[in-house]
């Protein structure tokens, strides 16, 4: 029995866990899920009903991004990607820059000021625009664990309108998205996949390339 991914290809969580995957090399059975229908055997396993949600075939449970990146960079990892792992600005890109992206993105749901949450947002990809000044990538000249768990939010805050983020005083953080955006990896790690139902054909990813 394979290890088990469930997945939605928007998620940011979800892409940060399956860039480390696909980096990793680790082969999964990959479930793409819809997000107002989960499925039952992913609920069975994980009541915060939210993915990803990794099932090894051993029968244990990791469901939380950041585990599932440095579980499966712990059995192979090919970039040395853990060796840069700055634990506290993945953290605070959870915690802090993710409470103003959501507030940016949904004014309504949250009733706050979006404006206000973006010239916050904008603050912290400040200080992301300092660091890809020493190197490049956010610890080192090349990728790391860092960058692909911080990626997926700043794309998202990109994306909530592109004119407006292309206009502002942000070159490195816009040049970074670009870099890792037009990647192999990226692309693997974005592959469309029909959702998945009991009894579909088992999809096996990432594919030998």
């Amino acid at each position: 029995m394979p290890d088990t991914l469930y997945s939605f290809r928007r998620c940011p969580y979800a892409m940060r866990a399956r860039f480390a995957l696909a980096i990793s090399g680790q082969v999964v059975e990959l479930r793409e899920v819809v997000l107002r229908d989960k499925p039952d055997a992913m609920l069975a396993i994980s009541p915060k009903a939210t993915v990803p949600v990794l099932a090894l075939a051993t029968g244990a449970i990791i469901d939380q991004s950041l585990d599932i990146m440095r579980w499966a960079l712990g059995r192979h990892d090919p970039e040395r990607w853990m060796e840069s792992d700055d634990a506290t600005l993945i953290a605070d890109c959870d915690d802090r820059f993710k409470h103003h992206l959501d507030r940016y993105k949904y004014p309504e749901r949250f009733d706050t000021d979006a404006l206000a949450h973006r010239s916050a947002a904008c603050t912290w990809l400040a200080m992301l625009e300092d660091r890809l000044a020493q190197n490049g990538n956010l610890c080192r000249p090349i990728r790391s664990i860092t960058d692909a768990a911080i990626k997926p939010f700043v794309r998202q805050f990109a994306r909530v309108d592109p004119p407006w983020f292309d206009r502002q005083p942000l070159p490195r953080v816009r040049a970074w998205l670009l870099e890792h955006g037009e990647s192999p990896l990226f692309a693997a790690v974005m592959e469309r996949h029909k959702p998945w139902k009991p009894g579909d054909t088992p999809i096996f990813w990432p594919a030998e390339r």
